[in-house]
C-alpha cells in the first residue's frame, strides 16, 4: 500500500459555490495539494461533458461521473455501470403516459424525449453553464445510458420508486431526479480508482455535499461535509467545514492537516 493521500471533490455546492463560482482559494488549494504529490479526482452526478471546462482548469484527469457509473483514472475509462435497457425502455414507456419528460445522458451527450420541455430547460439552467440538451426519444436504444434525468414532482416519484426496483432515484432539484442503477454510487467508482492505485484507507479523503454524497462521506475514511450541504450529508461525514463560498474546502484541508 503506498503513502500517498487521494482527495476526492464532489463539484456543485462543494468545489462550486451557489452561483457555480469556484473560490480562488479552492483552486489554489487543489494545485497545492498536487504540489505536495497527492492525487486529486473530482467524484460527480455530472456527466463528463458536463465539467471539462473545470477538469482543464484544475489540471484533473481522474474522475468519478454519473454518481459512480463512468469511472475515469488518469485519463483512462477503468469502469462503467450503464443503466438496464430493458428498465429503462418500460420507464421510458410509463413516463410518456403521465407526460414526464427523461434526459438521457451518456459520456458524451444528453437527449430528451420531449422536445423544448420546460422542466428540463428550468432544471438544466440551474448548472448556470452551457448546456443544452437535444431532443432524440430513441437516443437510449442501442447504447449504454449511464443516468437519465426524470421529470417528476417529490409526490410522484415514490411511484417510479416502487415500480423500478433496477434503479435507484436522488433527487437533486424540485422538478427532477437523477436515475442510476440501484446501488450504484459515488463510492463504488471511489474504490474502483483507490484499488486500482493501491492507496489504503486512512489515506482517502472525500468533500460532498448532498444527497447523492451521503454514500461516499459514508465510506470514505476521512469524509467532509460542506457547511452548506444537506443535514443528510453532514450527518454521514466525520467533519464538517465551512460553506464553499466561505472558503470551506480550504479550511477542511487544513483541518484536515493536508495543507
Amino acid at each position: 500500500m503506498s503513502d500517498k493521500k487521494i482527495i476526492f471533490f464532489d463539484i456543485d455546492g462543494t468545489l462550486l459555490d451557489d452561483d457555480k463560482k469556484m473560490p480562488l482559494t479552492a483552486e489554489k488549494a487543489v494545485f497545492a495539494l498536487k504540489e505536495q504529490g497527492h492525487e486529486v479526482a473530482i467524484a460527480t452526478g455530472r456527466a463528463p461533458f458536463m465539467f471539462k471546462e473545470i477538469r482543464e482548469q484544475l489540471e484533473i484527469d481522474s474522475y468519478v461521473s454519473f454518481n459512480g457509473q463512468y469511472v475515469v483514472l488518469r485519463g483512462e475509462v477503468v469502469a462503467t455501470n450503464p443503466l438496464n435497457r430493458e428498465a429503462l425502455q418500460a420507464m421510458t414507456d410509463l413516463a410518456l403516459t403521465h407526460n414526464h419528460a427523461i434526459v438521457y445522458m451518456d459520456h458524451a451527450n444528453m437527449k430528451a424525449n420531449i422536445p423544448n420541455d420546460e422542466l428540463v430547460e428550468k432544471s438544466v439552467q440551474t448548472f448556470k453553464a452551457k448546456l443544452s440538451v437535444g431532443y432524440d426519444p430513441l437516443y437510449f436504444q442501442g447504447r449504454d445510458i449511464y443516468q437519465t434525468l426524470l421529470m417528476c414532482t417529490v409526490e410522484e416519484e415514490p411511484f417510479y420508486e416502487a415500480v423500478f426496483k433496477a434503479f435507484d432515484f436522488v433527487r437533486w432539484h424540485p422538478s427532477s431526479v437523477d436515475v442510476v442503477p440501484h446501488a450504484g454510487s459515488k463510492a463504488m467508482g471511489i474504490r474502483e480508482i483507490t484499488s486500482r492505485l493501491g492507496i489504503a484507507d486512512e489515506n482517502q479523503y472525500a468533500f460532498g455535499d448532498g444527497l447523492n454524497d451521503v454514500e461516499m462521506l459514508t465510506a470514505v475514511h476521512n469524509s467532509v461535509a460542506m457547511g452548506n450541504g444537506c443535514d443528510e450529508a453532514k450527518a454521514a461525514a466525520k467533519m464538517v467545514t465551512k460553506r464553499a463560498d466561505e472558503d470551506g474546502i480550504l479550511y477542511g484541508l487544513q483541518k484536515l492537516g493536508l495543507l
